[in-house]
C-alpha cells in the first residue's frame, strides 16, 4: 500500500500475490472487508474489490446522469464514475460542509468510486460468523446486502459491489 496526499493505493500485484497465498484459508476460514460508514451504519465490502481509497476529491458533474451518480473524478488519468452511497441507499444527504471519502472499486473493467462518510480499517471476519441478512431488512439495503457480522454494540453490514452498482 502506498500513500500520497489524497490517495491511498493498494498495489494490485502485491494484493494478488497475498490473495493467492491466502486463497484457501480465506475461502474456508476468514473473509477480509474494507469497512466504511454511510450515515451511522458500518458496512464492509470484500477487500479483493477495492483498488484505492481516496480523500476529498474534485468531482465533475455529469449532466443527465442518474441521481445516484454524483459525477466523475480523475484518478491518475482515468475517469472514474462517483456513486453517492447515501443516494443509492436512499439515506439523507450529508451537510454541504462535510468531507467525504471515496473507495474505488473495479466492476466489469470499469472503475467506480463509492462516496462514503468515512473509511475504517480492513477487518478479518471468520466465515462461520457471517449470518444471513435479516428478513426484515428494508428498502435498498435488502437489494445490496449479502450478510451481517455481529460486533460488540453494532452490526457490520456486508454489501455486494455488483448489486451496489446496479442502478
Amino acid at each position: 500500500m502506498t500513500a500520497s496526499a489524497n490517495v491511498i493505493s493498494i498495489d494490485p500485484s502485491v494484493a494478488a500475490a497475498n490473495a493467492g497465498a491466502l486463497y484457501g484459508m480465506l475461502d474456508t476460514e476468514n473473509h477480509m472487508y474494507v469497512t466504511m460508514r454511510v450515515e451511522d451504519q458500518l458496512i464492509g465490502i470484500p477487500v479483493k474489490n477495492v483498488r484505492d481509497v481516496l480523500r476529498q476529491q474534485k468531482i465533475t458533474h455529469i449532466p443527465l446522469s442518474a441521481p445516484e451518480v454524483s459525477g466523475s473524478l480523475n484518478l491518475r488519468g482515468r475517469i472514474v464514475t462517483v456513486i453517492n452511497l447515501r443516494r443509492r441507499l436512499r439515506l439523507p444527504e450529508r451537510p454541504e460542509d462535510s468531507k467525504s471519502m471515496f473507495v474505488v472499486v473495479e466492476y466489469r473493467g470499469e472503475l467506480f468510486s463509492l462516496m462514503v462518510d468515512s473509511v475504517g480499517e480492513v477487518m478479518t471476519v471468520p466465515y462461520h460468523s457471517i449470518e444471513k441478512s435479516p428478513a426484515n431488512l428494508g428498502g435498498e439495503w435488502k437489494e445490496v446486502t449479502t450478510g451481517i457480522y455481529k460486533l460488540s454494540g453494532e452490526l457490520l453490514v456486508i454489501v455486494d459491489v455488483q448489486s451496489l452498482l446496479t442502478i
